[in-house]
């Protein structure tokens, strides 16, 4: 089970992300095509590993050699060692992950013959995760925070505003694309939607789903993934457009989650927006190639043979 130390988030003089999010088991069916109202279809196959979208990010993060503090919760059942077992083994931090007492997250994820995905989560304990689980010290000697919409809005704005002031840079994926307060949203120094999550927003703010419009609208750095079509950003520096890698899509599940970590990780090194997208755009081709939520996140090693570096 999670650790009760009090580790610092500080390891070997090296600050971390801060993920603040949800940890889930993914319970994942392949079958010919999903089914129809009332009817019953046999999977050809079966696979639980762990998932959830803050878990799926901070193992992508750490996998493509960021050090990260992973904050959330799982419940007191068997499920909970799946939902800790990729992060335990990408070297993530998990000390500030609380046992509670509800049933671990969980996923079920069918997945047709097409690569397509169709997911109901249930959230049990990631709606027990609280802001409060990390310092302020703790923030302080943060890099970067991590945030996504499957845990509790409200522990999301708090963490969001102590974050904003403390200086600390804040990326928010909003993902599902939740009603969050428009002015949280600000708080955001970078905003990582899809399309589906860009054309909800821009409907909240009256304006077009592109990068360049919700960046006008909210005032912070926006990118906008858009699937095979690559991603594209806005930022004051201005607005681009990065292609996506070619690739034959095996599982898509997890490919936006690898997105986002890989993009954290990047930035965290220092490495510019537009390049950071572009490493990310590979990693995320890198994950549809393969099977599985965490099972299909690259590590760094692969990335780079990919990239050519």
């Amino acid at each position: 089970m999670p650790a009760r130390s009090s580790d610092k988030i500080v390891r070997g003089g090296i600050c971390v992300i801060v993920c603040f999010g949800s940890l889930n088991a993914d319970l994942i069916f392949r079958l010919p095509e999903v089914p129809r109202s009332g009817q019953t279809l046999l999977a050809d196959d079966l696979a639980v590993q762990a998932g959830g979208k803050g878990a799926n990010q901070a193992v992508a993060a750490a996998r493509d050699g960021a050090s990260v503090a992973m904050v959330g919760a799982v419940g007191s059942d068997a499920l909970a060692e799946v939902a800790l077992s990729g992060l335990r083994e990408a070297g993530a931090d998990t000390a500030r992950v609380r046992e509670v007492a509800a049933a671990t997250g969980c996923a079920s994820i069918w997945i047709d013959a097409q690569g397509r995905n169709r997911i109901v989560v249930a959230l049990g304990a990631n709606g027990h995760t609280r802001a409060d689980q990390v310092a302020d010290a703790d923030l302080a000697r943060a890099t970067s925070l991590l945030l996504q919409m499957e845990v509790d809005p409200a522990e999301t704005t708090a963490l969001l505003r102590r974050a904003r002031a403390l200086g600390l840079r804040s990326i928010l994926n909003l993902a599902p694309a939740l009603p969050l307060d428009l002015d949280t949203m600000r708080l955001a120094g970078l905003l990582v939607v899809n399309e589906d999550e860009a054309e909800a927003t821009a409907a909240r703010l009256g304006c077009a789903p592109e990068a360049a419009s919700l960046h006008a609208a909210l005032g912070i750095d926006v990118v906008r993934t858009l699937g095979e079509a690559g991603s594209e950003a806005a930022t004051e520096s201005g607005a681009w457009h990065v292609p996506a890698r070619a690739v034959e899509p095996v599982d898509t599940t997890a490919a936006g989650d690898c997105f986002v970590g890989v993009l954290a990780a990047a930035l965290d090194r220092g490495t510019p927006l537009r390049a950071a997208m572009e490493r990310a755009s590979v990693a995320a081709a890198l994950a549809c190639g393969r099977r599985g939520s965490q099972a299909s996140l690259p590590w760094r090693e692969e990335t780079d043979r990919a990239l050519g570096t």
